[in-house]
């Protein structure tokens, strides 16, 4: 099964070749893994001690930071290699200073596998919520490199669940430890036998609660808001600025907006302004005299929202109203923000849990908009106290990172790492 395994991947590095003459993130995803064992062999000399951990994207980065700063801070003389699998991840992560090498995984081959742990050689593996690479787990099982899963979250449809899924079951157990955020992953791996699992949260909730305690002014945003109810909609892709366009329109002179799109393209930021009947300004051309003057704020700049979210009254989460996947609702949440989202959001057990708190609403048309963020703007009162809950929630749920590194200072007492 492991040679099938290969063969598909061989197979699959062609199609993904040819894809990068259609697609500007395949080619970043091409490029940026040419040189890249090349590159880490130049980073890390043969006696630095070091700690690997795998991250699919930005939303696993997150979820990874607050295990990666506490090594950083515990554990000074161990370099951190971080390796990302997509694109969306590295672009903007390449150069965060917590991490000494910060590159893009090689395809998972079993030659990819041998050169990458052999040139990184790592103490120790930590694996960020999912992505699990049959050849680089298999490698390190062989070299007695433990490993292990943080801010896991597993489903009854994926394949380590299914009559088929031997090979990736297989896989699955080389893991030495397993720290998942709920019942259900905890009951999910029990049931095909494996028992080294704990249930620690996500380490989502440490990542945001963090950030209520830093400086988060943007004085300009001090001028735009004013004395205004301010509506932060953060992430959004296309299909979520097409719902909240009439609601945009049609409100009040006492809102007043902040759009951070997903994805900054100039020619879709310009086209969906163009559909905005009230005064807008772009990040890019601000001064203090059309800050006052605009009713509309479109951030058209990456490495902002976080921030962005302490001056929001009421905060939309794009993502879920397409299939693109909803981007992190724990983020107004822990400023005490009211939450909208779109209508796929079922994946996302912090979602539901909020939404059966009375924190989160969704909605999956324009007029589903408009009634829950009227709602929300002329009910203060009622704001107020959804808003409370939300902030209540991440507050409640940390701790995740505590029990993932007393694991890890029990693997370097016992000398394991």
């Amino acid at each position: 099964m492991r040679t099938l395994y290969s063969i598909l991947t061989h197979i699959s590095f062609g199609f993904l070749w040819i894809s990068r003459f259609f697609s500007k993130k395949m080619q970043l995803f091409m490029k940026g893994r040419v040189h890249v064992l090349e590159n880490i062999s130049n980073a890390i000399k043969p006696d630095d001690k070091t700690i690997w951990f795998h991250c699919a994207s930005l939303g696993e980065y997150e979820q990874g930071l607050p295990i990666m700063e506490g090594i950083k801070s515990r554990y000074p003389e161990y370099k951190i290699v971080l390796t990302f699998f997509s694109p969306s991840g590295y672009e903007i992560k390449k150069d965060s200073p917590v991490a000494d090498v910060v590159c893009y995984l090689p395809l998972d081959t079993v030659k990819n596998a041998k050169r990458f742990v052999k040139i990184v050689h790592p103490a120790l593996a930590i694996f960020v919520k999912y992505e699990f690479w049959p050849n680089y787990l298999f490698e390190l099982e062989k070299l007695n490199i433990p490993s292990l899963l943080v801010s896991g979250l597993f489903r009854k449809k994926q394949s380590f669940f299914k009559p088929h899924g031997v090979f990736m079951r297989r896989a699955l157990r080389t893991i030495d430890y397993f720290f998942v955020q709920n019942e259900s992953s905890e009951s999910l791996l029990r049931s095909i036998g494996i028992e080294n699992v704990k249930i620690s949260g996500d380490t989502r909730f440490d990542r945001v609660s963090q950030q209520i305690e830093q400086d988060n002014s943007l004085p300009y945003l001090d001028t735009f808001k004013g004395d205004s109810v301010c509506i932060v909609c953060g992430s959004t892709w296309p299909e979520d600025e097409n719902i909240l366009l009439p609601f945009i329109n049609e409100s009040g002179s006492n809102v007043k907006f902040i759009i951070a799109p997903h994805i900054i393209d100039p020619g879709k930021i310009e086209s969906f302004r163009k559909k905005i009947s009230k005064s807008s300004l772009l990040f890019s051309e601000r001064d203090s005299e059309n800050l006052l003057q605009a009713s509309v704020f479109i951030v058209d700049t990456i490495g902002l929202l976080t921030r962005i979210y302490s001056y929001a009254d009421i905060a939309y989460v794009g993502g879920a109203m397409g299939n693109s996947g909803l981007h992190n609702i724990l983020e107004p949440a822990t400023f005490g923000v009211p939450i909208v989202i779109g209508k796929n959001f079922k994946k996302f057990p912090e979602a539901l849990r909020l939404q059966s708190l009375a924190a989160l609403f969704s909605a999956s048309t324009s007029e589903e908009i408009s009634d829950i963020m009227n709602k929300l703007v002329s009910d203060k009162n009622f704001r107020t106290q959804t808003g409370m809950i939300a902030g209540h929630f991440v507050n409640s749920n940390t701790g995740a990172t505590s029990i993932i590194m007393n694991h890890i200072e029990s693997l370097h007492s016992d000398g394991l790492i």
